[in-house]
């Protein structure tokens, strides 16, 4: 057989089979398990980075989009947002948009400045109010004593919700009596309303500020009619749609009234939250570059270790090429099982996380109060497939040392 047709056969994958299990137990052994290790953990800190970063900008965001809905639309003015002008409640586009298929709700909102009042304390808040077409579920996991109320289109009801935040500024408690001020012209005017349900989101700069209570109290305080809403809140069901749907409730609204989304109307939180992604990459960086160093000097061990083998295979006829994809065998050995450990570990640290909440953060400061973990099948497969292919990338750069060992000198000092 010549040894052309000899090599032709998988003979590469037969010599990195065996150099691993001859590594075993040998010097080149430790450095191997070293690699594994590294490539395991780094793996493992990227998915769980990334994972914990996803998680945390999509608790935010709808928290965020829980106050005021992915899209806003109102009348333009040159007013503050929180005293809007009225619009008509039937809207020709109103039935356009709610058969739309990337939105899951529309429903009527209007807001009015006002002022709480206790016996010893003051804090200026803004009454919310909503109407029957009112969807509660964000408020659902978020109540921590009471319940929600509900608003007809007759009767108007007195009950409201606030926060744990302004409950313990004011000192109020469920079921107690609230009493809010409001300007009208230059006319204060009071309301006594109740509270019968206290939520929690953590969003401290959106829970002191929010009093929801029945938008029929809006429209007398304003001398608006039943049928004037201050806008209408547009809830999309994916949050990637937003800056395209944005512009195309736009242009179904007509030229008096204005669609803004909900990162325009709070910009800074959003930008802040496209400040994580920053440091998400720095880790990633680093930890690409600790991983790198150690890949390299462990494929060099292997091949230092090995030369007399390099120098044998070249003498009887193995070109460079068929030499290099024994060690890249072995490379797929290392990063093989490196990934495997790696998202074992980092599976299983997120299912824990996301299960029984082992870590909890001061909710004060994070706005959540526990690492949220988000499992994307997309992000997983993205860092698995970038770390096989910089792993490949990196296990090619020793190899061509390859190319330099001379087979004469290899076996003479073997």
């Amino acid at each position: 057989m010549q040894s052309k047709d000899f090599f032709h056969l998988n003979t590469e994958f037969f010599l990195a089979n065996r150099l691993v299990m001859l590594s075993k137990g040998n010097f080149s052994w430790t450095f191997v398990v070293i690699a594994i290790t590294s490539i395991a953990l780094g793996l493992a800190i990227m998915f769980i980075a990334v994972a914990i970063l996803t998680g945390f900008k999509n608790e935010i965001r709808e928290k965020v989009v829980g106050f005021s809905g992915h899209i806003q639309i109102t009348r333009f003015s040159e007013n503050s947002n929180f005293e809007p002008q009225p619009i008509d409640n039937k809207q020709p586009f109103y039935y356009k948009l709610k058969n739309t298929d990337e939105i899951k709700h529309i429903q009527a909102f209007a807001t009015k400045a006002g002022i709480i009042k206790t016996r010893d304390h003051i804090q200026g808040v803004i009454l919310k109010g909503i109407g029957p077409d009112f969807n509660w579920d964000f408020f659902k996991d978020k109540m921590i004593e009471g319940r929600n109320f509900s608003v007809k289109e007759a009767n108007r009801t007195d009950e409201v919700i606030i926060s744990r935040k302004i409950a313990n500024l004011l000192n109020l408690r469920l079921n107690d009596d609230l009493r809010m001020y409001f300007i009208v012209g230059n006319t204060p005017l009071g309301r006594k309303f109740k509270i019968v349900g206290i939520y929690d989101t953590g969003l401290e700069e959106f829970d002191k500020l929010y009093v929801i209570g029945d938008i029929h109290h809006i429209q007398k305080l304003n001398n608006w009619t039943n049928g004037q809403v201050g806008g209408f809140e547009v809830y999309l069901k994916k949050f990637q749609d937003i800056d395209r749907m944005g512009v195309y409730v736009y242009h179904q609204i007509g030229f008096s009234l204005d669609a803004s989304t909900i990162k325009m109307l709070n910009q800074q939180i959003f930008d802040w939250l496209d400040l994580q992604d920053i440091n998400v990459l720095i880790i990633l960086i680093l930890i690409i570059l600790v991983s790198a160093t150690t890949i390299i000097s462990t494929l060099l061990i292997l091949i230092l270790e090995r030369t007399s083998m390099v120098g044998i295979l070249k003498a009887l006829g193995m070109p460079n090429s068929g030499i290099r994809k024994v060690f890249l065998y072995n490379a797929v050995y290392i990063v093989g099982w490196g990934m495997i450990w790696g998202n074992l570990l980092a599976f299983t640290l997120c299912l824990l996380q996301k299960k029984f909440s082992l870590v909890s953060l001061p909710q004060e400061t994070y706005y959540v109060s526990v690492i949220p973990i988000n499992l994307d099948v997309l992000n997983i497969l993205l860092i698995n497939a970038g770390t096989l292919l910089i792993s490949y990338l990196i296990f090619t750069i020793p190899s061509f040392i390859i190319s330099r060992i001379s087979p004469v000198k290899a076996i003479r000092f073997s």
